[in-house]
């Protein structure tokens, strides 16, 4: 059955944590899995304040770039304007979309991976994560975190596994890595002896700029077993420098943060890991399927992505 997502206003969406549930611990915080309906408040706190619908959203201009629906007028406006810059925004999105879909094909096909946490989920958008996991191996599970509100009134969509395996939503900050690994999501969904695949696509390279992303994935790796896998994608100026600066500067106009970096700087995220071949590649390139991408050059999608297992 094909997911149909909610039309969702700004009443819809869960308001952003009082001071109270802020400090709150993620002991105290309800499950939300595919066994239990997403209500309560969220598992930790947020990042910023809320929803905040009149500024533009790094997911929902994602989520408008492959053509979604759950976005608000900020967001299509700051996204019209990065196609202005950088035409082939949509193209990226979309190629990011199915370097994701390869990368758990490996994990789960070749490498046996059947846990996942999926942090900066986004907007649902099919196939998902656990629906291409779960295609190759049914008992797999995945623990999606977001810290948009938006996206916690879709989880009914991230929460449809299989019998055999199962799905668990945490809305949390990638910020606090402490709170993702400490939740009771993480503990109740996955069997801490079993390797994890750890997934931050398209996700890093919006963190605000106070937060060092390379300590955030050190801190996420150091907490998982010995033979967990990382997968990310990372945007780059390597291609088209000129461009990708008037993107990032239409994303800074317009409220959101965005870092870019070299192949060197991605390489880093993978330092002590065994990398996958072919190695951190322009996304379009990593383990391409027959004919796809093929026209594509590397200035089309600027973004690196990669796959590394843990020793």
């Amino acid at each position: 059955m094909t997911y149909e997502p909610p039309q969702i206003t700004a009443e819809d969406v869960p308001p952003p944590p009082t001071a109270a549930t802020a400090a709150a611990t993620t002991a105290d915080a309800p499950v939300v899995t595919d066994q239990a309906p997403a209500q309560g408040p969220p598992s930790a706190p947020l990042h910023g304040s809320g929803l905040m619908l009149g500024t533009a959203h790094s997911a929902r201009m994602y989520d408008y770039f492959l053509g979604g629906k759950d976005n608000f007028q900020p967001d299509w406006e700051a996204a019209e304007r990065v196609l202005q810059v950088l035409p082939t925004a949509r193209t990226i999105a979309r190629t990011n979309r199915a370097f994701l879909h390869r990368a758990v094909e490996y994990l789960t096909r070749t490498a046996g991976i059947t846990q996942f946490l999926d942090i900066g989920t986004g907007i649902p958008t099919e196939p998902n994560l656990h629906q291409v996991a779960q295609g190759a191996l049914p008992e797999a599970r995945v623990v999606y975190v977001d810290n948009d509100p938006l996206v916690l009134a879709h989880a009914r969509a991230l929460l449809r596994s299989s019998e055999q395996g199962r799905t668990s939503y945490l809305q949390a900050d990638l910020c606090d890595p402490a709170a993702i690994i400490g939740s009771r999501e993480v503990r109740e969904t996955f069997d801490p002896a079993r390797p994890v695949a750890l997934t931050l696509i398209s996700v890093l390279h919006f963190l605000p700029p106070e937060h060092d992303p390379y300590a955030i994935v050190e801190e996420l790796l150091a907490a998982l077993p010995a033979g967990s896998y990382l997968a990310l994608s990372y945007a780059t100026t390597d291609f088209a420098p000129a461009e990708m600066a008037r993107a990032a500067e239409v994303y800074h106009q317009s409220g959101v943060a965005l870092r870019q970096g070299t192949k060197a700087d991605a390489l880093r995220f993978f330092d002590g890991l065994e990398l996958v071949e072919p190695g951190v590649a322009p996304i379009h390139r990593w383990r391409p399927d027959p004919g796809a991408g093929s026209q594509l050059t590397d200035a089309d999608i600027s973004m690196y992505g990669g796959v590394a297992r843990k020793r």
